[in-house]
């Protein structure tokens, strides 16, 4: 199945993306007709389980077709994999009703979801989130503003994450149908990679919303994050592996010191070390998906998701991979001498995109205190090692 699904990806990529790189690097607009075609060829989402109409892959058989989607354009993979950071709590912590709401839709017509997390004062700092969700007759109301959502232009529903009134310490996940008054969409950022997916700031003006999910939102916020980071981190081995390429392609045709760049030993270790980081960066990736997918197998898996919260390996995954990645970006960008810093080589998009992964949902600093504070300094006191 998993095979079958990444071939159609791979069709789908040879016939829409392929020689449109620099279309889809410019920053005016999404490229809706490639969305629909991608919608249209019952591609997305394409891990809603099968009990909702979803092809059913898991996090592991996701990391593949992350790789593929992202060598083509790593714009066009982050839209297109971002949905499952809000899918995944409808999943595990939403009702049945919620559930065969969104993700039936998400399966049958390729919807997307939106979160709604970040915004301008509390940054990384979750915690100092200013939404607040006011109880009213029938249900919430939320007033905030949320910094960098991506797809919300688009979404069919959003989870938003913020604080209750009165309370500032208890935070909770909303689910919000797309359609709901009081979302206003104040502007899409024009960012520096990554620009076939939308990214927009958003002000919530008494957006009215059901009860929330049960649980710690910010709890559940990453639970969610696992399944994305771990697809973000992928993402960069695409790129790296596009970028290798690219450095291949163009010492086939190079000439230094009267032979094919392609025989320099020198650019020759430079491509071998590059191989050998993207074999570990693939591995990491898999590592952490699988870690994810033994949790989601289990029969208490929201309970446990909830108490470990980020899993160890996907740190990891995420934060190496924005690493490597970024000194494969340079070691690629120097090969091709002064045009690899130019617009004439598809190496300037590639090194901008990959910049994403090692910022977008954390950036290092932050994986770096996680990591210490969440896996590496109990373990120590714990006696573990």
């Amino acid at each position: 199945m998993a095979e079958m699904f990444r071939e159609h990806v791979q069709t789908f990529i040879d016939e829409q993306v392929v020689g449109r790189e620099q279309e889809l690097d410019a920053p005016d607009e999404i490229p809706h007709a490639i969305y629909e075609a991608f919608r249209a060829k019952n591609l997305a989402n394409w891990w809603i389980p099968r009990a909702y109409g979803g092809h059913g892959l898991s996090l592991e058989e996701s990391v593949d077709v992350v790789i593929d989607l992202a060598y083509a354009d790593a714009g066009l993979a982050f839209a297109f994999f971002l949905p499952i950071l809000s899918s995944t709590p409808i999943q595990l912590y939403g009702t049945e009703s919620q559930r065969r709401t969104y993700l039936t839709e998400m399966a049958r017509s390729g919807t997307f979801g939106a979160t709604m997390a970040s915004e301008r004062v509390a940054g990384s700092e979750l915690i100092r989130l200013g939404t607040v969700a006011e109880k009213v007759d029938g249900g919430f109301r939320l007033n905030g503003e949320k910094f960098f959502s991506t797809n919300a232009a688009l979404a069919d529903y959003f989870i938003i994450y913020g604080a209750m009134s009165g309370d500032s310490a208890r935070f909770a996940a909303f689910v919000v149908p797309g359609s709901s008054e009081g979302v206003e969409i104040l502007r899409r950022w024009p960012t520096v990679g990554v620009r076939a997916a939308g990214t927009y700031e958003i002000a919530l003006r008494g957006c009215s919303a059901d009860p929330p999910l049960p649980g710690n939102g910010l709890r559940i916020l990453e639970v969610g994050l696992n399944a994305s980071r771990t697809l973000m981190a992928a993402s960069a081995v695409g790129i790296g592996r596009r970028i290798r390429d690219v450095c291949l392609d163009y010492a086939r045709g190079k000439e230094v010191k009267g032979k094919q760049l392609l025989e320099n030993d020198v650019f020759g270790a430079k491509i071998g070390q590059m191989q050998a980081e993207l074999e570990t960066m693939a591995s990491l990736c898999r590592v952490a998906a699988r870690d994810f997918d033994e949790v989601m197998r289990r029969p208490d898996a929201p309970e446990a998701f909830l108490h470990i919260g980020s899993l160890k390996s996907v740190l990891v995954a995420k934060m190496m991979c924005g690493q490597l990645g970024g000194r494969i970006a340079g070691v690629g960008a120097e090969a091709l001498g002064g045009l690899g810093y130019t617009e004439e080589s598809l190496l300037g998009k590639l090194v901008r995109d990959m910049r994403y992964v090692a910022i977008v949902e954390a950036g290092e600093d932050v994986l770096r205190d996680l990591l210490y504070v969440r896996h590496t300094l109990p373990a120590f006191l714990g006696g573990r090692r």
